[in-house]
C-alpha cells in the first residue's frame, strides 16, 4: 500500500478516535460562521453558544426550512440561513416524497465531498489489493439542468460531482484513464444515449474492467435491460468500427469515434457468443471476466435487488456498498466493504457535519415511531458519541450550508464501533408507507415480509424483479381498504417477454395466493388484528405486471423530475399517474385466500 493510502487510513483512525472533540469543533465552527443568519438569530439572538443551540433551535423537517430555501431560490440573500454564498441547489431523488426537495449547497461542500470520496480506494485496497489498477466501469448520469427563479442551478448530487471542477480536472487528466466511460458520455443529459455509450465503452474495454458499479443497485439492472435490447447493435458497432446512427448527440459521437477507431470483429464475436446464450446467469462475469466486485448501494430499499445481482454475477462477485450519503450531506463509509450485504454498516465521519440522533428503541427493537409531523423535544436528542449499541435512532444533521437540526428521515441501528465512532446499519426511511386503520406498515416491515414470500417463487425458477405498493380503499367488497402489491416477476430460463408472460400464466394460482397470505402473516401484530378481529382491513392483493413495467415506471418519474443516477423505486405509490401506468400493465391478480394467523 502506497503512502497516500496509508495517510488516508491514518486520517480515518484520527477522526474516529476523537469523535466528541471533532463534533464539538464542527458545531462551534458552524455557529461561529452562521450566528448572524436570520434563521439562527430567530432562535439564538446572535449567540454562538452550543448549549444555547441545543436548548433553543428546534428539531425540524424539510417543511420548516422550505420557506427559507424558496426565498433564496427567488433571489433573497444566502444570509437567511448561511454566511456562505449558496452556489447551487441539490435536488433529492423526488420518488419517496412525490417531488424533489431542494437542499442548499456551498462551494466548500465539494471539498468535504472530495475528501470523503478519496477515502474509498484506500479502504478497498486493504481487501482487494490493486483495486485502482485496470479500469472501473461505473454508470453515472447527469440530469438536464434547471434553475431557480434567480438563476441558481438545481442539480442532483451526482450531477454536481460530475460537473465540478474537481471531477473535470481528474477526468481530463491523460494519466487518469482508469474509467471506461468517456467524460462527454457522462455529461450527456439524454439518458438513453448516455447509457448506450457507457455500455458500449464498457464492452470495448471488457478485458480491462476490474470494477463494476453505479450509485444504486437498480441502475445495474437497468444496464442489463438495455444490454438485452441492444447487444446486437453493440456488436455491430464494434465489428464495423462505426457508431450506430441512433446516437445523435455530437459530443457522444465524437468521444465514441475515438474508441471505435478501427473495426474489431474478434471482440464483436466474443460478445455475440456470450449474449446469444440463454439464460443470462453470470453474464457480468462472462462479459467482464477480470471483474473483482460490484459496487452500488444495496442497503434499505436497494436490498430488493441483491438476488438479481447475485444471479447475473452467478454469486461470484462480492456486492460492495461503500458509502452512506444523501442530498443533505455525505455521512459515512463502510470499513468492511467485502462483508455480507446483510452485515453492511457505515461509520459516520465526524468532520462531515454535526450529527444528532432521536432515540427510537433499545435492544434491537423499535419501540417508538416518531412521525414526520410529531414535535421532537430538544432534550431528547443524543450526540454521535452518546449513541448506544443495539439502539435505533433517527438521524438529524446540521450543516455549514444552512440546515439546522434537520431530520434526514433515515432510521439507523448501532451495531458496533470503530475506535469511538459508532457503526450504523441502515434500517429504513422513517415514514409509514401503508395504513388503512390502526395498522402502520413501514418500508422495513414490508421489505421483510416480501423477502419471505418471494422465496415461494424459487422452485419455479422465478425471481421477483421489483415491487411497489399502495392502499386501495375503493375496489374491495364492502368498501374495506386493503394493501395492493405490484410485482414484476422474471423467469431465469427465458429472456423474451412473451415467454415470461406465458410462464407467469402457467404458475399455479395457489403459489401467488400463498405469497399473499405469507406477506400478511409476516406483517406486524396490529395489521393481523385489523384483518382478523377488527375486520377493518381487507385481504392483501398481489397484481402481477408485465415485464418492463418498472422500467416504464422509472421513465415516468424521470420525466417528472427524478434522476436515473439516484432513482429508487418508490415502495409506496402516491402519484395518480404512476398508479394509472401500473394498473394498465396488470396481467394477473391474486387475493389472500384466508385470514392471517
Amino acid at each position: 500500500m502506497d503512502g497516500k493510502n496509508k495517510e488516508a487510513l491514518k486520517e480515518i483512525d484520527r477522526l474516529t478516535a476523537k469523535v466528541d472533540e471533532v463534533q464539538e469543533n464542527i458545531l462551534k465552527e458552524i455557529l461561529t460562521q452562521n450566528s448572524a443568519t436570520e434563521y439562527l438569530i430567530k432562535y439564538m439572538k446572535g449567540s454562538k453558544n452550543m448549549l444555547e443551540f441545543k436548548q433553543s433551535v428546534p428539531v425540524v423537517t424539510y417543511k420548516a426550512i422550505r420557506p427559507y430555501i424558496q426565498r433564496i431560490a427567488n433571489g433573497e440573500d444566502s444570509s437567511l440561513i448561511t454566511s456562505h454564498p449558496i452556489t447551487e441547489m441539490i435536488m433529492s431523488t423526488g420518488t419517496s416524497e412525490g417531488k424533489p426537495k431542494l437542499m442548499p449547497s456551498i462551494e466548500e461542500d465539494l471539498d468535504r465531498i472530495m475528501f470523503f470520496v478519496s477515502l474509498i480506494t484506500p479502504i478497498m485496497n486493504q481487501y482487494v489489493p490493486g483495486v485502482d489498477e485496470g479500469k472501473g466501469m461505473y454508470f453515472y448520469f447527469v440530469k438536464k439542468e434547471i434553475s431557480t427563479p434567480c438563476g441558481l442551478p438545481c442539480r442532483t448530487a451526482i450531477s454536481r460531482l460530475l460537473k465540478s471542477k474537481h471531477f473535470k480536472r481528474l477526468a481530463q487528466d491523460p494519466s487518469n484513464d482508469n474509467n471506461t466511460s468517456p467524460y462527454q458520455a457522462l455529461l450527456c443529459s439524454d439518458i438513453s444515449q448516455s447509457m448506450y455509450c457507457q455500455i458500449l465503452a464498457g464492452l470495448i474495454y471488457r478485458h480491462q474492467v476490474q470494477r463494476l458499479g453505479a450509485a444504486f443497485a437498480s441502475v445495474l439492472l437497468q444496464v442489463i435491460s438495455v444490454l438485452e435490447r441492444n447487444w446486437v447493435r453493440f456488436c455491430n458497432d464494434i465489428r464495423t468500427g462505426q457508431l450506430d446512427p441512433i446516437i445523435t448527440d455530437l459530443e457522444c459521437r465524437s468521444c465514441m469515434s475515438t474508441l471505435l477507431s478501427s473495426p474489431d470483429p474478434c471482440l464483436a464475436n466474443e460478445i455475440e457468443d456470450i449474449c446469444s446464450r440463454v439464460p443470462w446467469k453470470g453474464i457480468f462475469c462472462q462479459l467482464w471476466p477480470r471483474a473483482k466486485f460490484i459496487e452500488a448501494a444495496i442497503t434499505g430499499s436497494m436490498a430488493q435487488y441483491i438476488p438479481a445481482l447475485e444471479y447475473y454475477s452467478d454469486g461470484k462477485l462480492p456486492l460492495v456498498s461503500n458509502m452512506y450519503t444523501s442530498s443533505e450531506c455525505f455521512f459515512g463509509v463502510n470499513l468492511k466493504p467485502l462483508c455480507d450485504p446483510s452485515d453492511v454498516a457505515y461509520t459516520l465521519l465526524p468532520n462531515m457535519g454535526y450529527f444528532e440522533f432521536i432515540p427510537l428503541g433499545e435492544n434491537g427493537t423499535m419501540l417508538m415511531n416518531v412521525g414526520e409531523e410529531d414535535e421532537v423535544p430538544n432534550d431528547k436528542l443524543v450526540d454521535l458519541a452518546q449513541v448506544r449499541l443495539g439502539c435505533h435512532y433517527e438521524l438529524v444533521v446540521t450543516t455549514f450550508a444552512g440546515l439546522y437540526r434537520h431530520r434526514v428521515g433515515d432510521v439507523l441501528q448501532v451495531i458496533g464501533f470503530h475506535n469511538r465512532a459508532p457503526q450504523f446499519r441502515y434500517i429504513c426511511r422513517r415514514d409509514v408507507i401503508l395504513s388503512v386503520d390502526d395498522d402502520k406498515t413501514n418500508e422495513e416491515d414490508l421489505q421483510k415480509s416480501i423477502n419471505v414470500a418471494k422465496k415461494l417463487l424459487e422452485p419455479y425458477s422465478a425471481l421477483l424483479m421489483d415491487y411497489t405498493s399502495y392502499v386501495d380503499a375503493t375496489t374491495m367488497l364492502g368498501g374495506l381498504g386493503h394493501y395492493v402489491l405490484y410485482w414484476e416477476i422474471r423467469f431465469h430460463e427465458s429472456s423474451k417477454a412473451d415467454n415470461q408472460l406465458a410462464n407467469i400464466a402457467a404458475l399455479d394460482d395457489k403459489v401467488l395466493q400463498e405469497c399473499c397470505i405469507t406477506v400478511e402473516e409476516e406483517l406486524d401484530y396490529t395489521y393481523r388484528i385489523c384483518r382478523t378481529h377488527n375486520k377493518s382491513v381487507g385481504p392483501l392483493e398481489i397484481r402481477v405486471v408485465e415485464p418492463g413495467t418498472f422500467e416504464e415506471l422509472m421513465d415516468f418519474f424521470i420525466n417528472q423530475g427524478a434522476s436515473i443516477s439516484q432513482y429508487k423505486t418508490p415502495r409506496c405509490i402516491r402519484s395518480e399517474g404512476a398508479l394509472k401506468l401500473l394498473n394498465s400493465h396488470v396481467k394477473l391478480s391474486f387475493i389472500s385466500p384466508r385470514e392471517p394467523k
